[in-house]
């Protein structure tokens, strides 16, 4: 049995699960993103870094990994997990809200930006074909670093987001373009193009008819085994069928597993799915990162270092500049124009994609593909770095103030959420002297709130210690007013883990949405559906003359059944009587 174990494999895995252990407990501790330390372990552990002193010092092979090919397929696994959860925080609602800033930003970001640069590569002698081939590869920005980094409901996050979504979308059009260009092409070049645009275009639609009909059925038939494995096996059948299908077709797998999740996000079993993939994902990103601190020659870098430098700092600053003016165009603020465009600024990992068709197509030589490659390594590797230098740059020249030190001790209720039912409810705890402070991620309802007297602070709730800042662990309770199903389901469920007898009131769009945040944990589920109705019939029985009093009591009555019916369908027959909230007692 021994002998029929694959060493070299198990080798790079000890040396993967090494990085792992070592890198996310030393960087966590630290406060510092763990992409750093999985690229610069891949640097170490890479052919150019140990890989070097193997000839000398055979026993280094065990700590080494010299053939990163053989960890391609996990590292493209991660991508196809990392996108299947951004679907999974998506649905399709949303998605259908930020139409606007996909086809419209994220289509003027990328050909601006590869134009810019098709230019610039032209006028130093670039043939027209290679130009453009390098334009649209270096307007590529990390799905994999960024979307982790800046996450998905602040408004720096959406816009990266929105932006990111076009590109994974036009990344086979790309490709299939540069083919076509090769001299060799002709027109049967431009045919398979189209033949593979409205053959993925067909699978797509059959992927949405058929996840529709069946994914919730098959995942109910799994949660009723209550198998842990099965759930997991469910969950990847579907993500890589769908990579599958739409790879069939022609199109990028990533397409089918962010159809995936757009699909699970719809069903009740979102959060579970997530959470059983979550492992899988990072180790599988991690996976990618190593890759990529393996393709960094370190003396290659330092015999053309100053070209190189010139290089990086032109395609970032050129990329910052396009995306900040066009967010600003569009109406985002200042500081998340800046930070956003600054985030984007690095090449992406499709770009090696990109650069590696146009090579094969003869629109680029060799040479410039691996100049181009170790530039765009070097982009990965500063992401992070230029994460934090674009939050510092967005608070400069967009300042939000913070809130006084003496008012983060005092319990108070935290609503989520500074739109328009977040100010009513602050309205209502203003009127009964209960004190508050609302959360939002977007920065311009922060403004407006505070301009109308409103205790308001900006952080994203959903992501880092933006409530723990604000004393969650003491707070009165937690009132989630967003307009945004899954993440209100997600933060409820997170808030219930984390703080057990904290009384937690959400808005649900309907009675259905009202049963999955009861699941979750809420306290209390009010279903803006059923309180229109109730309003309506409470004016109607007024006007009509029936006494005040037993109209609310009795609109009070139907409420209780009503909220009674919900938890029962929830499946919540004995609801844990959590410790009462003095925002009920009034």
């Amino acid at each position: 049995m021994a002998a029929e174990l694959d060493a070299p494999m198990l080798s790079d895995a000890l040396v993967i699960l090494g990085a792992a252990g070592i890198v996310i407990p030393v960087f966590h501790r630290f406060r510092i993103t763990p992409v750093i330390g999985f690229i610069l372990i891949g640097i170490a552990v890479g052919p150019f870094g140990l890989g070097t002193l193997v000839p000398s010092y055979p026993w280094l092979a065990h700590f080494t990994i010299t053939d990163s090919t053989g960890l391609t397929p996990f590292a493209e696994f991660g991508i196809i997990l990392l996108l299947f959860t951004i679907g999974l925080e998506l649905s399709f609602g949303r998605l259908w809200t930020m139409r606007r800033l996909v086809f419209g930003l994220g289509a003027m970001e990328l050909l601006i930006t590869g134009t810019l640069v098709a230019a610039f590569l032209m006028a130093l002698g670039q043939h027209w074909t290679g130009s453009i081939g390098l334009g649209l590869a270096l307007a590529l920005s990390s799905t994999a670093i960024v979307l982790p980094i800046s996450g998905t409901t602040s408004p720096v996050g959406r816009a990266a987001l929105s932006m990111l979504l076009f590109e994974d979308i036009a990344i086979v059009p790309i490709i299939f373009m540069l083919g076509a260009m090769a001299p060799y092409a002709g027109e049967a070049g431009w045919s398979g193009l189209l033949a593979t645009l409205w053959q993925g275009g067909l699978v797509v639609l059959v992927l949405l008819v058929l996840g529709r009909l069946a994914l919730p059925r098959l995942f109910a038939q799994a949660a009723r085994t209550k198998s842990p494995e099965l759930f997991l096996a469910a969950s990847l059948l579907v993500v890589i069928g769908a990579s599958l299908a739409t790879a069939a077709a022609g199109l990028s797998p990533i397409v089918g597993a962010l159809i995936a999740g757009l699909l699970i996000a719809e069903t009740e079993y979102s959060g579970e799915v997530e959470g059983i993939t979550e492992p899988f994902k990072g180790l599988a990103l991690g996976i990618f990162l190593i890759t990529v601190g393996m393709s960094i020659d370190l003396a290659t870098i330092w015999d053309n270092l100053g070209t190189l430098a010139i290089a990086v700092t032109g395609v970032l600053i050129l990329k910052a500049c396009v995306t900040g003016v066009l967010l600003r165009l569009m109406g985002a603020r200042r500081g998340t124009a800046a930070e956003t465009g600054v985030l984007m600024a690095s090449p992406s990992e499709t770009t090696l994609i990109v650069l590696t068709a146009a090579s094969a197509a003869q629109l680029i030589e060799p040479q410039t593909a691996q100049f181009w490659q170790i530039v765009t390594a070097i982009g990965l590797t500063v992401t992070p770095l230029l994460a934090r230098l674009g939050r510092v740059i967005g608070r400069q020249v967009d300042p939000i103030p913070e809130l006084p030190e003496e008012d983060r001790g005092v319990p108070r209720v935290i609503i989520v959420g500074a739109g328009r039912v977040g100010r009513l409810v602050a309205d209502m705890l203003t009127v009964h002297g209960k004190p508050y402070i609302a959360i939002d991620s977007d920065a311009d309802l922060i403004e407006r709130a505070r301009r109308m007297g409103y205790q308001a602070t900006f952080g994203d709730a959903a992501r880092g210690h933006a409530l723990d800042r604000l004393g969650i662990d003491h707070a009165l309770a937690a009132i989630l007013t967003m307009d945004e199903p899954v993440l209100a389901q997600r933060l409820t469920a997170k808030l219930r883990a984390a703080h057990p007898d904290l009384p937690i009131i959400a808005r649900a769009r309907d009675t259905a949405h009202a049963g999955e945040l009861y699941r979750a944990g809420a306290t209390h589920a009010v279903p803006e559906t059923l309180e229109s109705s109730l309003q309506l019939s409470e004016a109607v029985l007024v006007d009509l003359g029936v006494a005040m009093g037993p109209v609310i009591a009795s609109i009070h009555e139907k409420r209780d059944e009503f909220r009674a019916q919900i938890q029962q369908d929830a499946q919540l027959e004995h609801k844990p009587k959590l410790r009462t909230s003095t925002v009920e007692s009034d």
